[in-house]
C-alpha cells in the first residue's frame, strides 16, 4: 500500500444532533490519479450556508510507485487503487471510534464518487467500489443514495472546507472570480452563486501544473515537479532570467504555458552552467505573473468582492501571497482552502456531492476522463 497520510479526527457527533437543520452524512470516494482518498464528512447548511465537519479522512498516495516513471502511469495507477480503496474503506469505518461499524454504514445519507475528469481506468475503480458498496448497504439502508461527482467542482468548493472557512459568509464571496489551477487544468471562472458560474478562460495548451513537472524535469529534478520547483526557486533569483509571459497581455482570459516552457528548454540547452534555482525561480515567477494579472484583472472588471483559489497548484506558496497582495490592492476578499486539502482527496468530493445534491447536478456513474466544469 502507498504512503498513507491521515487527516485530522473530529468528533463524530452528526449535524442532526446538533440540531443544525437539514444534514447528511456522505462517504466520499476519490480516484482521478494517483490519491486513493476516502472521507466520512457530515454536511448541513444547505445553499444558503453550507458547511462541513470531517468524521475521519484517509488519502494514500502513490508518488513512490510513479516516481521512477517520471509521471503517473494509468494502469499501474488503476493496480495500486484497487489494492488500496478496501484498506482505506476499513480504516475509514474502524477510526470512527465513536460509533459502531454497522451504525456508522447505516447513517449513511450518500456516497459521492469522483466520475471525471481524469485517468478513466483510475476512475472507474473508484465508481465500481462505490457501486458495489452501495448495493451492499442499500439492503439495509434503504434512503441510501450514489452521487457522481465533478472533480473539479470539488476543488471549486473546497473554500468551504474546514477549518479557516468556519466564517465564511456568501454575501462577502459572489460575485467571484475562481482560478483553478492543476497539473491537468487551468480554468478562471466567474462566478455568481454556489449554483451559477460561467467559465471565462482556460489554457491553450499546458496546465501550469503540467508546466511544472516538465521543467522539473528539464532541471534533473524528482517527480512530483511542482513543489521540488518551489523548493528550489525559494535559494534562486526570480529576475535572474527574464521567460516570456505568453498571453499575459491578450484581451481575453485565456492562458497559455507551452512557449515559457520551450523558452525554459532552449535557456537550459544553451546555459549548462545556469544555476539552477535561479532558472526554476524564474520560471515560476514568469508562470505565476500570468495567473495573477489575468486573475485581478478578472476581479476588476466583473466587480468582483472575492477571488477564490484551488486545485493543486493552489499549494504554491508564493502564488497565494500574489494572489492575496492583488485581493488587497483591489479590496476584495481572497479565499483558499487549507494548504491540505489542496491536493486530491476525498473531504472535497463528500463536499461537492453535498451541493450536487443540493443542485439536483448528479452526474452518470460513468468514468469521463475529459469531464469538464
Amino acid at each position: 500500500m502507498g504512503q498513507e497520510m491521515k487527516m485530522p479526527d473530529l468528533p463524530c457527533a452528526t449535524a442532526r444532533q446538533n440540531g443544525i437543520g437539514e444534514s447528511m452524512r456522505i462517504l466520499g470516494i476519490e480516484t482521478s490519479c494517483d490519491e486513493t482518498a476516502i472521507a466520512l464528512v457530515d454536511a448541513f447548511g444547505r445553499l444558503r450556508a453550507p458547511r462541513f465537519k470531517i468524521i475521519v479522512a484517509e488519502i494514500s498516495s502513490q508518488i513512490e510507485v510513479h516516481r521512477p516513471f517520471g509521471g503517473v502511469v494509468p494502469n499501474l495507477a488503476k493496480r495500486e487503487h484497487l489494492k488500496n480503496i478496501p484498506f482505506l474503506y476499513q480504516n475509514i469505518i474502524r477510526n470512527s471510534i465513536h460509533e459502531p461499524a454497522d451504525e456508522i454504514q447505516n447513517s449513511l445519507d450518500a456516497i459521492a464518487v469522483t466520475v471525471g475528469p481524469g485517468l478513466e481506468p483510475a476512475l472507474w475503480t473508484g465508481i465500481n467500489f462505490a457501486k458495489d458498496l452501495y448495493e451492499k448497504l442499500k439492503k439495509e439502508n434503504k434512503n441510501l443514495k450514489i452521487i457522481g461527482v465533478n472533480h473539479l467542482e470539488g476543488h471549486l468548493f473546497s473554500f468551504l472546507l474546514p477549518q479557516k472557512a468556519k466564517n465564511i459568509k456568501l454575501k462577502n464571496v459572489f460575485p467571484a472570480v475562481a482560478l483553478i489551477v492543476s497539473g491537468g487544468h487551468t480554468i478562471l471562472l466567474k462566478m455568481d452563486s454556489l449554483e451559477k458560474w460561467k467559465k471565462i478562460g482556460e489554457t491553450k495548451d499546458d496546465a501550469v501544473g503540467e508546466s511544472f513537472d516538465k521543467v522539473a524535469k528539464m532541471l534533473e529534478l524528482p517527480y512530483p515537479g511542482g513543489p521540488e520547483i518551489e523548493l528550489l526557486a525559494a535559494k534562486g533569483d526570480c529576475r535572474a532570467i527574464i521567460f516570456p509571459r505568453p498571453m499575459i497581455n491578450s484581451k481575453n482570459y485565456d492562458f497559455s504555458f507551452s512557449g515559457l516552457k520551450t523558452s525554459v528548454l532552449y535557456y537550459t540547452r544553451d546555459h549548462k552552467n545556469a544555476r539552477k534555482a535561479d532558472v526554476a525561480a524564474s520560471f515560476e515567477e514568469a508562470a505565476l505573473d500570468a495567473l495573477v494579472k489575468k486573475t485581478g484583472r478578472a476581479a476588476k472588471e466583473f466587480a468582483a468582492r472575492s477571488i477564490l483559489l484551488s486545485g493543486g497548484v493552489a499549494a504554491n506558496k508564493k502564488l497565494r501571497l500574489k494572489l492575496k497582495a492583488v485581493s488587497r490592492e483591489l479590496h476584495v476578499n481572497f479565499f483558499a482552502p487549507p494548504i491540505k486539502f489542496n491536493t486530491d482527496n476525498a473531504v472535497m468530493i463528500a463536499g461537492a456531492g453535498y451541493m450536487a445534491h443540493l443542485r439536483k447536478k448528479n452526474r452518470r456513474l460513468t468514468a469521463n476522463g475529459s469531464l469538464d466544469i
